[in-house]
């Protein structure tokens, strides 16, 4: 994702190990960005809390963190073992940039938990509400800046027909609504359920685009795309378990994450009920709908460099057999 939201980049960073096949496997350490705050590293907690990696022959002992974005790419590109999922628009600048890295899997598919808040009673309660308003979302480039710009048409008003500000990470967009500096802002998991009460919505990113929009994506690099596919089909498979038994266990897995990231249990179960509601974590397959989605959205903020050729900056080797058809 994105740097600002939960969502702009997350990123599994893997040292080496041996091989998965013979002697045990060294101690490996995954690196997922913004790990303890966003969620996008939660198929990954559960993996290693049920022991999926492990029966793969990964040896995962922990996690270190990323601020997300071209740092993921770069801490990806720097990796003894190069894999990590990042954000697709991260991703798609650093290809366009010359880095030499493939696509491999898809990750997180949806903006549905992405809303805006208000005051209890505050006077923005729909986007016909907009006009004349100062609404903050995260950062210019930003998911949250292409989602505002998106309510925006949907509305039929343009930016000078309000006041938009880049107020910065989810808990100063909480802040600016609690201290009233703003009508809304945006905002998201687990802040959202953890403040019911606080605030109230204003509206959704599904009130103003199709939400189901590919957010982070597996990548390595195009040399250990050569040289490392047994470890890379190991990755995905035990995330893609992690992310089923999510579906499956929701408050058990809550609980997992809950703990590894220091966070009330409480709180993690309303939002896993919440994002199984929708398909938030996606099983790895790659859905090129939800990615031309993302292109759009980088096109209407001024991101995107240039056309994208997926068949160019994709692989879908590593992916298990059912999960290479393109979606």
């Amino acid at each position: 994702m994105f740097k600002n939201v939960l969502r702009a980049g997350t990123l599994g960073l893997f040292l080496a190990g041996a091989s998965l096949a013979g002697t045990a496997a060294r101690a490996e350490t995954i690196t997922v960005t913004h790990w303890g705050s966003a969620f996008y590293g939660a198929p990954y907690a559960v993996a290693l809390e049920k022991g999926f990696f492990r029966k793969r022959g990964l040896d995962i002992t922990g996690f270190l963190t990323s601020a997300g974005g071209g740092t993921s790419v770069r801490n990806t590109l720097a990796g003894e073992v190069p894999f990590g999922e990042v954000a697709l628009p991260a991703a798609i600048l650093a290809i366009q940039s010359g880095q030499p890295i493939k696509i491999i899997s898809g990750g997180v598919e949806s903006v549905e938990d992405i809303l805006w808040i208000t005051q209890p009673d505050g006077k923005v309660g729909s986007l016909a509400d907009l006009k004349g308003k100062k609404i903050a979302y995260t950062a210019p480039g930003s998911v949250t800046n292409m989602i505002i710009l998106n309510c925006l048409q949907k509305a039929g008003l343009e930016q000078k027909d309000l006041q938009l500000v880049a107020a910065g990470d989810l808990g100063a967009n909480l802040s600016a609504v609690l201290n009233r500096a703003v009508d809304a802002a945006m905002s998201g998991e687990p802040l959202w359920s953890a403040n019911q009460g606080k605030v109230k919505a204003a509206f959704w990113a599904k009130d103003c685009m199709n939400p189901a929009l590919t957010q982070t994506v597996g990548i390595t690099t195009t040399e250990f795309a050569r040289t490392g596919g047994d470890k890379l089909r190991a990755l995905i498979e035990a995330r893609r378990e992690g992310v089923a038994y999510i579906k499956a266990h929701p408050d058990e897995s809550a609980d997992i994450v809950a703990k590894a990231y220091g966070g009330d249990s409480k709180t993690f179960r309303e939002v896993f009920k919440h994002f199984i509601g929708f398909a938030y974590f996606g099983d790895g397959r790659l859905h090129y709908d939800n990615m031309n989605r993302m292109l759009d959205g980088m096109k209407l903020v001024g991101r995107l460099k240039g056309p994208v050729d997926w068949k160019q900056v994709v692989d879908t080797s590593f992916l298990p057999k059912d999960l290479q058809a393109t979606q």
